[in-house]
């Protein structure tokens, strides 16, 4: 039996294909999920965002989205941009793109095509594919974190309040360009 707190779809464990059906906003959270599913089909109209930035957190260092795109669009997304499905698909983030009568008819066929794979297969492939994904290294979740109690955390308050109260935040926090001499860092790799 699962330990009562663990979580098959976020730990690696689910053995079942999951398919992302996107109509609508996949922000924050949101994005996060579609990110760690096995497809993902989407609709023109449908827009991705990384929001942590946004709130004075660090943006999606956690997502697989970094070895997973090619770096400026990582960026991009880790820096708050906001992306349509079509870019994503261009980019291939998305495996498909279609119009929004298509879009549960896709995923339902994406299904039904994973049903006529032999049990042992599917679970197998989808096993072996997760196991592909980027993994973000104990080190970078280190230096997220030290690089979160960096700084000045009044525009977090701020950033919280104005969420709660639907308008745009008032940010006054500072980084003193000093500190970027004091900053944690990764530890080369490099030969």
């Amino acid at each position: 039996a699962a330990h009562p707190i663990s979580n098959p779809f976020n730990d690696g464990t689910l053995d079942k294909p999951v398919i992302a059906a996107v109509n609508g906003y996949a922000m924050g959270g949101g994005f996060m999920l579609v990110e760690r599913t096995d497809l993902r089909v989407a609709v023109p109209g449908a827009e991705f965002e990384v929001s942590e930035a946004k709130r004075w957190l660090l943006g999606g260092y956690n997502h697989g989205l970094f070895a997973g795109l090619p770096h400026p669009i990582a960026t991009e997304m880790a820096l708050g941009f906001r992306f349509t499905a079509q870019r994503l698909y261009e980019v291939g983030f998305l495996n498909r793109l279609v119009e929004p009568d298509e879009l549960l008819p896709t995923a339902f066929e994406m299904a039904e095509h994973l049903l006529t794979l032999p049990p042992a297969s599917r679970v197998n492939t989808i096993y072996m594919m997760r196991q592909m994904r980027p993994k973000v290294a104990p080190d970078l979740s280190a230096l997220a974190g030290a690089l979160h109690e960096h700084g000045d955390k009044s525009d977090l308050m701020e950033s919280r309040r104005a969420f709660a109260e639907k308008r745009k935040p008032n940010f006054n926090g500072w980084v003193n360009p000093e500190d970027r001499y004091r900053m944690p860092r990764l530890e080369s790799t490099a030969p």
